[in-house]
């Protein structure tokens, strides 16, 4: 799922009364149920809603009950009640097996031509009866809907209307007239007639099929003659009595909601309904209207969430992206070592993977919060590799001062060993206080904690990948990267000429790294031939990785946008970059200075954290909301409730 449930565990009893008024619903209905659910093992509350001539209970379980356990004990209670709890034909039921967030896809039926333009020429019953007999029933067999509910349009209904002065001479009661509806709307079974020692079933037909068949029902007799429906009433068909309606750019339509399972993939149901909605339009019926056009009745979405999914994936698929740039950029220019830059940068996507794993071992959802976990863990991700290799190669470059001055030489292991061993320490200390100060976002409750906690726990697994890929992993690699090895100069080129070939060919099929390939190629060859040193070859690899990425900035962020050229763009990101790097480099240069000068006056160094801090407390005060993230999807669906004359 996209998006974190938020809601609270709950399940919905529906309860309908026919004609009941509000207190009555909530005395024979409501208040009886309620009372009776109350004993169902891990119930918190219970809210009830009594309305004229429905009852609908909320049922609001603890956060870890398992939802569709709390379903069968409400069900195994309800098949339990007493005998004489509710009223005579009273039955509740269940609600569907999902939660506020299933609502995935809305849509209505449309009489449209062969070019889609809107023909009509369908009144509401016809297509409110196509909606509820056809189009619900075969979106309702996609895999992972939990219901297809039916909105807008009229119902159509047998209507007896009756004269209450015929009644009245004849001395016939509504009972009477109601039981005679329902006796004459069944079929009778009887015992078996055998002919010829041939057996036959003897069957009575009597559904009703049509406005005669009611008309002729037999209410009572007298002096041996019937009265029938017909002699003290018109029957009619007519639009069931209607709560609301649909309406779409001022016009009344019919249309109706899937509605998604409890923990199914909204992406995947959503696929599932369209395809459903492609064999079912080949069934959808059509008429020829009078001006001669064909009008076929179509499934026309106007909710369709799969846009929403795929905006919110896109951007965090940018935002990470460009993190990661972003991030390697910054390890390049301050580390100034292509391989270590290399050997960190290869610690994210195998600590990301690593947290997928555990996501999946601990079954939590990756949904747009637990996936920004991660990405808030990145920059303490790399810290912990570029503090490792930062000392690795320090050491690497006092071993060569070592060896000059005492001419005893260590292996590389020894040097990566002695490094990793040095600064381990710190590192485990440094990454178990960022996890250990996420802890209470474990403890938190309702909303908050359904949120939160699924980012406390990627960031935490982010954190413990990255811990151990720095000390079990990036140390043998490291031994690997910076050992000395002896290639033959035939070699050399060999390989530096496939890097060109590469490139060359990348740039005839478009991809304009290639350029990338060719430069790094070119550099290397320089530097075989000994026309530039490999401390200035290095310089020059890291300034084309340099370039290549800020064009990768450009080309994915289009900061300036999409209207203003990619060169114009490219220079405003170099301008950012390079500039924000520029300022690191001088605090970097001038970090001794600054450490020296905040401990000789520390009550005055002091002053900076402490204003912060008040600043945050007096700002967090005035805000007044609460600590949730809002969310807008840029849709809106209009629900006002008024009076029925209003319209």
């Amino acid at each position: 799922m996209l998006f974190r449930d938020i809601g609270e565990n709950q399940q919905i009893v529906f309860t309908k009364w026919q004609g009941r008024s509000p207190q009555d619903i909530e005395d024979q209905i409501t208040y009886p149920l309620t009372t009776s659910l109350l004993g169902i093992p891990g119930v918190k509350t219970i809210r009830s809603s009594s309305m004229f001539g429905f009852s609908s209970i909320y049922i609001i379980f603890e956060e870890d009950i398992e939802f569709y356990w709390s379903r069968s004990r409400i069900l195994e209670k309800l098949n339990s009640l007493p005998a004489n709890l509710l009223p005579d034909g009273v039955n509740p039921s269940l609600g569907p097996d999902a939660t506020g967030l299933g609502q995935i896809y809305w849509y209505t039926l449309e009489g449209r031509d062969e070019k889609g333009n809107v023909t009509g020429g369908w009144d509401l019953q016809e297509l409110r009866s196509i909606q509820d007999y056809y189009v619900k029933y075969g979106l309702s067999s996609a895999s992972g809907v939990s219901e297809v509910a039916s909105i807008g349009g009229y119902v159509q209904e047998y209507q007896v209307d009756v004269d209450p002065e015929k009644m009245r001479q004849y001395s016939i009661g509504l009972s009477d007239v109601v039981k005679a509806v329902k006796e004459s709307n069944q079929d009778i079974g009887a015992q078996t007639l055998e002919i010829n020692q041939a057996e036959y079933l003897v069957r009575g037909l009597g559904y009703v099929k049509s406005v005669a068949d009611i008309e002729n029902a037999v209410v009572t007799s007298e002096n041996f003659t019937s009265i029938r429906i017909k002699d003290i009433a018109k029957v009619n068909l007519g639009p069931q009595t209607r709560r609301g309606i649909l309406d779409k750019e001022g016009a009344e339509v019919v249309g109706g909601v899937v509605v998604a399972r409890y923990g199914a993939n909204p992406m995947e149901v959503i696929n599932n309904v369209k395809d459903q909605i492609v064999e079912l339009s080949t069934g959808l019926p059509s008429k020829v209207l009078a001006d001669g056009r064909t009008s076929q009745v179509t499934i026309v979405p106007f909710y369709d969430r799969t846009e929403l999914i795929q905006e919110t994936l896109h951007t965090l698929n940018e935002a990470l992206t460009l993190e990661i740039l972003i991030t390697i950029l910054v390890i390049i220019v301050m580390v100034f070592n292509l391989r270590a830059s290399i050997l960190i940068s290869g610690l994210l996507p195998v600590a990301v993977l690593m947290v997928f794993i555990a996501m999946k071992l601990f079954n939590v959802d990756a949904n747009i919060v637990a996936l920004s976990g991660i990405a808030i863990a990145i920059g303490t991700m790399v810290d912990v590799g570029v503090i490792l290799a930062e000392n690795m190669i320090r050491h690497l470059e006092d071993e060569k001062l070592r060896f000059k001055e005492s001419g005893i030489e260590y292996t590389t292991n020894e040097i990566v060993y002695n490094a990793t061993a040095e600064v381990s320490g710190a590192i485990l200390t440094a990454v178990l206080t960022t996890i250990i100060s996420f802890i209470p976002v474990f403890t938190l409750i309702g909303a908050e904690g359904k949120l939160f906690r699924p980012l406390a726990f990627t960031k935490t697994m982010a954190l413990s990948a990255a811990l151990v890929i720095a000390l079990f992993l990036i140390p043998p690699f490291a031994a690997f990267l910076f050992r000395k090895t002896n290639i033959r100069e035939r070699s050399k080129y060999i390989l530096n000429g496939l890097l060109i070939i590469l490139g060359i060919t990348a740039i005839v099929y478009g991809y304009w790294f290639g350029l990338i390939l060719i430069a790094y190629g070119v550099v290397a060859l320089l530097s075989v031939r000994d026309i530039i040193t490999t401390k200035r070859a290095n310089l020059f690899h890291i300034i084309i990785s340099c370039i290549a990425i800020v064009f990768l900035l450009a080309e994915y962020w289009r900061p300036l946008g999409f209207d203003r050229s990619i060169l114009m763009n490219l220079i405003f990101v170099a301008i950012i970059c390079f500039g924000l790097l520029g300022v690191f480099s001088i605090f970097q240069r001038y970090y001794d200075n600054i450490l020296r000068w905040a401990l000789q006056n520390r009550l005055l160094f002091l002053i900076i954290p402490t204003t912060v801090f008040i600043l945050g407390v007096v700002i967090m005060r005035n805000t007044g909301k609460e600590f949730m993230p809002s969310l807008n999807e840029g849709s809106f669906l209009l629900m006002p409730t008024s009076l029925p004359h209003s319209v």
